[in-house]
Protein backbone atom coordinates (compact mmCIF):
# COMPACT_ATOMS: atom_id res chain seq x y z
CA UNK A 1 0.00 0.00 0.00
CA UNK A 2 1.41 3.46 -0.83
CA UNK A 3 2.10 6.02 1.85
CA UNK A 4 -1.22 7.74 2.62
CA UNK A 5 -0.27 11.34 1.79
CA UNK A 6 -2.25 12.84 -1.10
CA UNK A 7 -2.78 16.19 -2.82
CA UNK A 8 -6.25 16.59 -4.32
CA UNK A 9 -6.95 19.28 -6.94
CA UNK A 10 -10.57 20.45 -6.86
CA UNK A 11 -11.67 21.26 -10.41
CA UNK A 12 -15.05 22.56 -9.29
CA UNK A 13 -13.42 25.01 -6.90
CA UNK A 14 -11.10 26.26 -9.64
CA UNK A 15 -14.07 26.92 -11.92
CA UNK A 16 -15.87 28.68 -9.09
CA UNK A 17 -12.88 30.94 -8.44
CA UNK A 18 -12.59 31.85 -12.12
CA UNK A 19 -16.26 32.81 -12.13
CA UNK A 20 -15.68 34.84 -8.97
CA UNK A 21 -13.01 36.80 -10.86
CA UNK A 22 -15.43 37.27 -13.75
CA UNK A 23 -17.94 38.87 -11.40
CA UNK A 24 -15.34 41.45 -10.37
CA UNK A 25 -13.80 41.91 -13.79
CA UNK A 26 -17.13 42.30 -15.64
CA UNK A 27 -16.29 43.04 -19.28
CA UNK A 28 -12.51 42.75 -18.87
CA UNK A 29 -10.87 39.75 -20.46
CA UNK A 30 -9.18 37.38 -18.04
CA UNK A 31 -5.72 35.88 -18.19
CA UNK A 32 -5.59 32.66 -16.16
CA UNK A 33 -2.08 32.81 -14.69
CA UNK A 34 -0.62 29.29 -14.67
CA UNK A 35 3.05 30.04 -14.00
CA UNK A 36 5.01 27.78 -11.65
CA UNK A 37 3.13 24.76 -13.00
CA UNK A 38 -0.20 26.43 -12.17
CA UNK A 39 0.98 27.40 -8.67
CA UNK A 40 1.87 23.79 -7.98
CA UNK A 41 -1.52 22.42 -9.07
CA UNK A 42 -0.34 21.18 -12.47
CA UNK A 43 -1.10 22.86 -15.79
CA UNK A 44 -2.69 19.72 -17.22
CA UNK A 45 -4.91 19.33 -14.14
CA UNK A 46 -6.24 22.90 -14.15
CA UNK A 47 -6.63 23.31 -17.90
CA UNK A 48 -10.24 22.19 -18.24
CA UNK A 49 -11.29 24.29 -15.26
CA UNK A 50 -9.62 27.40 -16.67
CA UNK A 51 -10.40 27.01 -20.35
CA UNK A 52 -13.24 29.48 -19.77
CA UNK A 53 -10.60 32.19 -19.41
CA UNK A 54 -9.68 34.39 -22.37
CA UNK A 55 -6.00 33.50 -22.29
CA UNK A 56 -3.26 31.79 -20.32
CA UNK A 57 -0.35 33.74 -18.83
CA UNK A 58 2.83 31.96 -17.78
CA UNK A 59 6.60 32.30 -17.59
CA UNK A 60 8.51 30.05 -19.92
CA UNK A 61 8.36 28.37 -23.27
CA UNK A 62 8.04 24.87 -21.85
CA UNK A 63 4.84 25.88 -20.05
CA UNK A 64 3.57 27.52 -23.23
CA UNK A 65 4.22 24.34 -25.20
CA UNK A 66 2.22 22.36 -22.65
CA UNK A 67 -0.75 24.71 -22.95
CA UNK A 68 -0.67 24.50 -26.75
CA UNK A 69 -0.35 20.70 -26.56
CA UNK A 70 -3.59 20.62 -24.58
CA UNK A 71 -5.35 22.15 -27.57
CA UNK A 72 -5.52 25.80 -26.52
CA UNK A 73 -5.59 28.04 -29.59
CA UNK A 74 -6.27 31.34 -27.86
CA UNK A 75 -3.83 33.91 -26.48
CA UNK A 76 -0.82 32.79 -24.46
CA UNK A 77 1.31 35.46 -22.78
CA UNK A 78 4.92 35.12 -21.58
CA UNK A 79 4.88 37.35 -18.51
CA UNK A 80 8.66 37.89 -18.44
CA UNK A 81 9.08 37.83 -22.19
CA UNK A 82 11.92 36.02 -23.94
CA UNK A 83 15.25 35.22 -22.33
CA UNK A 84 17.35 34.92 -25.48
CA UNK A 85 16.97 35.78 -29.17
CA UNK A 86 16.21 32.26 -30.36
CA UNK A 87 13.13 32.18 -28.12
CA UNK A 88 11.46 34.50 -30.63
CA UNK A 89 11.39 31.70 -33.20
CA UNK A 90 9.31 29.55 -30.88
CA UNK A 91 7.09 32.54 -30.08
CA UNK A 92 6.38 32.80 -33.80
CA UNK A 93 5.75 29.08 -34.19
CA UNK A 94 3.46 28.81 -31.16
CA UNK A 95 1.77 32.17 -31.69
CA UNK A 96 2.81 33.52 -28.29
CA UNK A 97 2.39 37.06 -27.06
CA UNK A 98 5.25 38.24 -24.87
CA UNK A 99 6.19 40.99 -22.47
CA UNK A 100 8.94 43.46 -23.32
CA UNK A 101 10.47 44.99 -20.22
CA UNK A 102 14.02 46.03 -21.18
CA UNK A 103 16.16 47.36 -24.03
CA UNK A 104 17.80 43.95 -24.57
CA UNK A 105 14.45 42.46 -25.55
CA UNK A 106 13.83 45.29 -28.01
CA UNK A 107 17.30 44.65 -29.47
CA UNK A 108 16.39 40.98 -29.94
CA UNK A 109 13.22 41.91 -31.79
CA UNK A 110 15.06 44.41 -33.99
CA UNK A 111 17.48 41.69 -35.12
CA UNK A 112 14.79 39.01 -35.48
CA UNK A 113 13.87 37.84 -38.97
CA UNK A 114 10.21 36.92 -39.16
CA UNK A 115 7.32 37.04 -41.59
CA UNK A 116 4.76 37.22 -38.79
CA UNK A 117 5.00 40.35 -36.60
CA UNK A 118 4.84 39.82 -32.83
CA UNK A 119 2.17 40.92 -30.38
CA UNK A 120 3.99 42.40 -27.38
CA UNK A 121 3.07 43.76 -23.96
CA UNK A 122 5.31 46.70 -23.08
CA UNK A 123 5.84 46.74 -19.33
CA UNK A 124 6.20 49.81 -17.15
CA UNK A 125 7.87 49.84 -13.74
CA UNK A 126 5.32 51.74 -11.67
CA UNK A 127 7.09 51.23 -8.34
CA UNK A 128 7.66 47.50 -7.91
CA UNK A 129 11.24 47.98 -9.16
CA UNK A 130 11.56 44.53 -10.60
CA UNK A 131 10.93 44.51 -14.35
CA UNK A 132 9.81 47.25 -16.69
CA UNK A 133 10.78 50.63 -18.09
CA UNK A 134 10.58 53.54 -15.66
CA UNK A 135 7.85 56.06 -16.49
CA UNK A 136 10.28 58.61 -17.92
CA UNK A 137 11.60 56.08 -20.45
CA UNK A 138 8.37 54.28 -21.27
CA UNK A 139 7.26 56.39 -24.21
CA UNK A 140 10.67 56.20 -25.83
CA UNK A 141 10.56 52.41 -25.56
CA UNK A 142 7.09 52.41 -27.11
CA UNK A 143 8.29 54.63 -29.98
CA UNK A 144 11.21 52.33 -30.68
CA UNK A 145 9.00 49.22 -30.64
CA UNK A 146 6.37 50.87 -32.79
CA UNK A 147 8.97 51.53 -35.50
CA UNK A 148 9.94 47.87 -35.81
CA UNK A 149 8.42 45.84 -38.66
CA UNK A 150 8.84 42.80 -36.40
CA UNK A 151 6.20 44.19 -34.03
CA UNK A 152 2.49 44.19 -34.72
CA UNK A 153 0.29 45.36 -31.85
CA UNK A 154 1.70 46.87 -28.65
CA UNK A 155 -0.27 46.43 -25.44
CA UNK A 156 0.64 48.20 -22.21
CA UNK A 157 1.05 46.65 -18.78
CA UNK A 158 2.31 47.18 -15.26
CA UNK A 159 2.27 45.33 -11.93
CA UNK A 160 1.20 46.75 -8.57
CA UNK A 161 3.43 46.28 -5.54
CA UNK A 162 0.84 47.25 -2.91
CA UNK A 163 -2.59 46.32 -4.23
CA UNK A 164 -3.03 44.02 -1.22
CA UNK A 165 -2.24 46.58 1.48
CA UNK A 166 -2.99 50.02 2.87
CA UNK A 167 -0.67 51.86 0.49
CA UNK A 168 -2.89 50.79 -2.37
CA UNK A 169 -2.48 51.54 -6.05
CA UNK A 170 -3.25 55.26 -6.43
CA UNK A 171 0.35 56.42 -6.90
CA UNK A 172 1.32 53.58 -9.22
CA UNK A 173 -1.87 53.87 -11.25
CA UNK A 174 -1.37 57.62 -11.67
CA UNK A 175 2.20 57.04 -12.88
CA UNK A 176 1.00 54.45 -15.39
CA UNK A 177 -1.78 56.68 -16.67
CA UNK A 178 0.54 59.65 -17.12
CA UNK A 179 3.15 57.59 -18.98
CA UNK A 180 0.61 55.93 -21.27
CA UNK A 181 -1.66 58.89 -21.93
CA UNK A 182 -2.79 58.97 -25.57
CA UNK A 183 -0.81 55.81 -26.44
CA UNK A 184 -2.88 53.25 -28.34
CA UNK A 185 -3.12 49.63 -27.26
CA UNK A 186 -4.88 47.45 -24.76
CA UNK A 187 -4.00 47.70 -21.08
CA UNK A 188 -3.39 45.06 -18.39
CA UNK A 189 -2.70 46.20 -14.84
CA UNK A 190 -4.73 44.18 -12.32
CA UNK A 191 -3.27 41.27 -10.36
CA UNK A 192 -5.38 39.21 -7.93
CA UNK A 193 -5.44 41.84 -5.20
CA UNK A 194 -6.31 44.61 -7.63
CA UNK A 195 -9.11 42.54 -9.15
CA UNK A 196 -10.70 42.05 -5.73
CA UNK A 197 -9.87 45.30 -3.96
CA UNK A 198 -9.55 47.97 -6.63
CA UNK A 199 -12.35 47.56 -9.11
CA UNK A 200 -13.56 49.48 -11.06
CA UNK A 201 -10.40 51.58 -11.56
CA UNK A 202 -8.36 48.54 -12.64
CA UNK A 203 -11.19 46.96 -14.62
CA UNK A 204 -9.80 47.57 -18.10
CA UNK A 205 -8.95 45.44 -21.13
CA UNK A 206 -7.20 42.50 -19.41
CA UNK A 207 -6.92 41.36 -15.78
CA UNK A 208 -4.26 38.90 -14.59
CA UNK A 209 -5.53 36.86 -11.62
CA UNK A 210 -3.12 34.35 -10.15
CA UNK A 211 -3.40 33.21 -6.54
CA UNK A 212 -7.11 34.00 -6.34
CA UNK A 213 -7.86 31.37 -8.99
CA UNK A 214 -6.46 28.70 -6.67
CA UNK A 215 -8.41 29.88 -3.63
CA UNK A 216 -5.58 31.83 -2.00
CA UNK A 217 -6.35 35.22 -0.50
CA UNK A 218 -3.96 38.01 -1.57
CA UNK A 219 -4.78 40.27 1.39
CA UNK A 220 -4.99 37.68 4.18
CA UNK A 221 -5.44 38.15 7.15
CA UNK A 222 -7.30 41.41 6.53
CA UNK A 223 -9.78 39.31 4.56
CA UNK A 224 -10.26 35.57 4.32
CA UNK A 225 -11.53 33.20 1.68
CA UNK A 226 -15.10 33.40 2.96
CA UNK A 227 -15.06 37.19 2.59
CA UNK A 228 -14.00 36.95 -1.05
CA UNK A 229 -16.16 33.87 -1.70
CA UNK A 230 -13.23 31.69 -2.76
CA UNK A 231 -12.86 27.93 -2.53
CA UNK A 232 -9.64 25.93 -1.98
CA UNK A 233 -8.20 24.54 -5.18
CA UNK A 234 -5.98 22.05 -3.36
CA UNK A 235 -6.26 19.79 -0.34
CA UNK A 236 -3.17 18.21 1.18
CA UNK A 237 -4.14 15.26 3.35
CA UNK A 238 -2.64 12.21 5.01
CA UNK A 239 -3.44 9.81 7.85
CA UNK A 240 -2.28 9.01 11.34
CA UNK A 241 0.21 6.17 11.41
CA UNK A 242 0.60 6.03 15.19
CA UNK A 243 -0.26 7.55 18.56
CA UNK A 244 1.66 8.18 21.79
CA UNK A 245 0.34 8.77 25.31
CA UNK A 246 2.36 11.41 27.15
CA UNK A 247 2.73 12.22 30.81
CA UNK A 248 3.53 15.72 32.12
CA UNK A 249 7.10 16.63 31.31
CA UNK A 250 7.38 14.30 28.29
CA UNK A 251 8.84 15.90 25.21
CA UNK A 252 8.08 15.54 21.52
CA UNK A 253 10.31 15.55 18.46
CA UNK A 254 13.81 16.68 17.63
CA UNK A 255 15.21 19.17 20.10
CA UNK A 256 12.44 18.40 22.63
CA UNK A 257 10.88 21.78 21.89
CA UNK A 258 7.42 20.71 22.99
CA UNK A 259 6.90 19.66 26.61
CA UNK A 260 3.58 18.19 27.75
CA UNK A 261 2.07 20.14 30.63
CA UNK A 262 -0.59 17.52 31.37
CA UNK A 263 -1.43 13.96 30.32
CA UNK A 264 -2.23 13.98 26.61
CA UNK A 265 -2.31 11.84 23.49
CA UNK A 266 -0.59 12.85 20.29
CA UNK A 267 -0.96 11.45 16.80
CA UNK A 268 1.84 10.86 14.32
CA UNK A 269 0.91 11.83 10.75
CA UNK A 270 2.64 10.73 7.55
CA UNK A 271 3.79 14.08 6.20
CA UNK A 272 6.98 16.08 6.60
CA UNK A 273 9.22 18.65 5.02
CA UNK A 274 10.30 16.17 2.32
CA UNK A 275 6.67 16.36 1.14
CA UNK A 276 6.77 20.15 1.02
CA UNK A 277 5.16 20.80 4.39
CA UNK A 278 7.05 23.73 5.93
CA UNK A 279 9.74 22.62 8.38
CA UNK A 280 9.48 25.95 10.17
CA UNK A 281 5.78 25.43 11.04
CA UNK A 282 5.74 25.83 14.83
CA UNK A 283 3.72 24.23 17.60
CA UNK A 284 0.21 25.64 17.27
CA UNK A 285 0.01 25.50 13.48
CA UNK A 286 -3.59 24.49 12.72
CA UNK A 287 -4.44 21.06 11.35
CA UNK A 288 -7.64 19.01 11.03
CA UNK A 289 -7.95 15.44 12.31
CA UNK A 290 -11.14 13.74 11.11
CA UNK A 291 -12.45 17.24 10.43
CA UNK A 292 -11.76 18.53 13.97
CA UNK A 293 -9.40 21.49 14.28
CA UNK A 294 -6.34 20.91 16.43
CA UNK A 295 -2.66 21.86 16.35
CA UNK A 296 0.81 20.73 15.46
CA UNK A 297 3.13 19.96 18.40
CA UNK A 298 6.91 19.72 18.22
CA UNK A 299 9.18 20.06 15.23
CA UNK A 300 8.29 18.98 11.72
CA UNK A 301 10.43 16.00 10.69
CA UNK A 302 11.39 14.87 7.20
CA UNK A 303 8.51 12.37 6.94
CA UNK A 304 6.31 12.94 10.01
CA UNK A 305 4.54 15.53 12.11
CA UNK A 306 2.89 15.15 15.48
CA UNK A 307 -0.52 16.56 16.36
CA UNK A 308 -2.46 17.15 19.56
CA UNK A 309 -5.44 14.81 19.84
CA UNK A 310 -6.89 16.48 22.96
CA UNK A 311 -9.75 18.28 21.11
CA UNK A 312 -10.95 15.01 19.61
CA UNK A 313 -10.83 13.18 22.92
CA UNK A 314 -12.70 16.05 24.58
CA UNK A 315 -15.41 15.69 21.93
CA UNK A 316 -15.58 11.94 22.47
CA UNK A 317 -14.37 11.26 18.93
CA UNK A 318 -12.64 7.92 18.36
CA UNK A 319 -9.29 8.53 16.71
CA UNK A 320 -6.23 6.44 16.00
CA UNK A 321 -4.36 4.65 13.26
CA UNK A 322 -5.80 5.63 9.86
CA UNK A 323 -7.62 8.77 11.00
CA UNK A 324 -7.65 11.47 8.32
CA UNK A 325 -5.34 14.47 8.72
CA UNK A 326 -5.94 17.57 6.61
CA UNK A 327 -2.91 19.84 6.37
CA UNK A 328 -4.81 22.41 4.32
CA UNK A 329 -7.96 22.42 2.25
CA UNK A 330 -11.21 20.57 2.84
CA UNK A 331 -11.74 17.50 5.01
CA UNK A 332 -13.27 14.52 3.23
CA UNK A 333 -16.56 14.96 5.08
CA UNK A 334 -16.93 18.20 3.10
CA UNK A 335 -17.82 20.32 6.11
CA UNK A 336 -14.54 21.28 7.78
CA UNK A 337 -12.20 23.68 5.98
CA UNK A 338 -8.64 24.72 6.78
CA UNK A 339 -7.58 27.62 4.54
CA UNK A 340 -4.03 27.36 3.27
CA UNK A 341 -3.47 30.99 4.25
CA UNK A 342 -3.97 30.17 7.93
CA UNK A 343 -1.33 27.45 7.79
CA UNK A 344 1.04 29.72 5.89
CA UNK A 345 0.64 32.56 8.36
CA UNK A 346 1.38 30.26 11.30
CA UNK A 347 4.53 29.11 9.47
CA UNK A 348 5.62 32.66 8.69
CA UNK A 349 5.13 32.39 4.94
CA UNK A 350 2.39 32.77 2.31
CA UNK A 351 0.00 30.33 0.71
CA UNK A 352 1.71 30.78 -2.66
CA UNK A 353 4.85 29.10 -1.31
CA UNK A 354 3.00 26.15 0.21
CA UNK A 355 1.14 25.46 -3.04
CA UNK A 356 4.32 25.58 -5.10
CA UNK A 357 6.36 23.57 -2.60
CA UNK A 358 4.40 20.30 -2.66
CA UNK A 359 7.09 17.73 -3.43
CA UNK A 360 7.14 15.44 -6.47
CA UNK A 361 6.88 12.37 -4.23
CA UNK A 362 3.37 13.40 -3.17
CA UNK A 363 0.71 11.68 -5.32
CA UNK A 364 -1.74 14.14 -6.91
CA UNK A 365 -5.28 13.36 -8.03
CA UNK A 366 -7.88 15.47 -9.80
CA UNK A 367 -11.11 15.66 -7.88
CA UNK A 368 -14.42 17.40 -8.39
Amino acid sequence: MPRPILATIHAGALRHNLERVRRSALESRVWAVVKANAYGHGIERVFDAFRGADGFALLDLAEAERVRALGWRGPVLLLEGVFEARDLELCSRLGLWHAVHCDAQIDMLAAHKTQVPHRVFLKMNSGMNRLGFPPERFRAAWTRLNALPQVDEISLMTHFSDADGPRGIAEALAAFERATQDLPGERSIANSAAVLRHAPETRIDWVRPGIVLYGGVPDFPEHDSAHWQLQPGMTLSTRLIGTQDLQPGATVGYGSHFVAEAPMTIGVAAVGYADGYPRHAPTGTPVLVDGVRTRLVGRVSMDMVTVDLTPLQAAGRPVGFGSEVTLWGRASNGDALLPIDEVARAAGTVGYELMCAVAPRVPVVLGD
